[in-house]
């Protein structure tokens, strides 16, 4: 049964640097070297300040995970709604900070069911956001959709990004730019070159 105790409030400040730190130590150290004494000093806060926002570790993981997909969903969101949609989804889903912290989350999840589950969640929300909107845009594009459905489409162009951010993480780097440069020929046959003035700033 969960602890009834009553914990910090979710916008507290330093709820907030808590997160900010387990992240920290997620890039720079892995999720193996999480503690709740390694978070409280990388936040220059006491240890029990950690059980008084968060009930566990997995609480902490959790809301570290739930803010920074709730985040992604907004970005994706007005990338989607761009008038490149393709190329913003493109360079949304190419981005390697996030896919590095996403690695160390995925790592955690192989040992944590919940986590596990929530990763899945928020990846089929994902999914079915990208879908909706492209699924306009293959009509809208005339796309000959016996060679890429929207479903198709979408996969590619995220699953191609996501190895390849992955992959830089690790420092590998051996036919990234000939992936790059295919997924981006067929974008632009699309939409035209990446007007730059259209990236959020």
């Amino acid at each position: 049964m969960a602890s009834s105790r009553r914990l910090g409030a979710p916008d507290a400040k330093n709820r907030a640097v808590l997160l900010d730190a387990t992240e920290r130590l997620l890039l720079e150290e892995g999720y193996a070297a999480v503690s709740s004494r390694r978070v409280a000093a990388a936040a220059g806060l006491k240890p029990q300040l950690v059980h008084y926002y968060f009930r566990s570790m997995d609480e902490l993981f959790m809301a570290v995970l739930q803010r920074r997909s709730e985040e992604a969903l907004r970005y994706q969101a007005e990338a989607l709604a761009s008038p490149q949609p393709l190329w913003a989804l493109w360079e949304f889903s190419t981005e390697l900070e996030p896919s590095s912290l996403t690695m160390e989350l995925v790592g955690l999840a192989s040992q944590r069911k919940t986590i596990r589950a929530e990763i899945a969640r928020y990846a089929d929300q994902f999914r079915r956001d990208q879908l909706e909107v492209v699924s306009d845009l293959v009509r809208r594009y005339e796309v000959d959709t016996d060679e890429f459905s929207a479903g198709a489409l979408v996969v590619i162009m995220t699953g191609v990004s996501r190895i390849i951010m992955m992959e830089k993480a690790l420092g590998m780097s051996t036919g990234h730019d000939d992936a790059l440069a295919l997924v981006e020929r067929h974008i632009e046959r699309l939409e035209g070159p990446r007007d730059v003035s259209l990236r959020p700033s």
